[in-house]
């Protein structure tokens, strides 16, 4: 569970934390508790009755999903992190990025800090990296 921290009373979101060697990944369940109806040593809301076995069934089942994008992963022998894992499960496959297009990425980023954190003088060096590491490219 996720509470503001404004939080007065009502309904809090339920969250899914993905973890994979320590580190964390989350993204919203898309269902909603109450607090004190939560059991968070068990990860699944108290009761016995149809909303609440039908609440538990859905975490069940995006665990399910969970684990099937995890197998799927070691299949294909990709490396596994939690946000690569949390990717697989929502559908968003990452697509590979060229030499260039990091280069250019990073001298975009650069290019803001210029005047804050850096200088002009660095942004023009990795212009020309930039140009040198296309030429060799070529």
């Amino acid at each position: 569970m996720k509470r503001s921290r404004n939080y007065q009373t009502g309904p809090v979101p339920v969250y899914m934390r993905i973890t994979v060697n320590g580190k964390r990944s989350e993204l919203t369940s898309g269902r909603e508790c109450e607090p004190s109806q939560w059991m968070p040593s068990a990860g699944r809301m108290k009761g016995t009755k149809e909303h609440v076995k039908t609440f538990n069934n859905y975490l069940d089942t995006l665990r399910a999903q969970v684990d099937d994008a995890h197998g799927a992963m070691i299949k294909a022998q990709e490396s596994i992190t939690a946000e690569s894992l949390k990717n697989r499960f929502m559908g968003k496959e990452e697509s590979p990025k060229m030499l260039i297009e990091v280069f250019e990425e990073h001298n975009k980023r650069f290019k803001k800090l210029v005047g804050k954190e850096a200088t002009k003088g660095t942004l023009s060096r990795y212009k020309i990296l930039l140009s040198h590491t296309q030429r060799f490219l070529k």
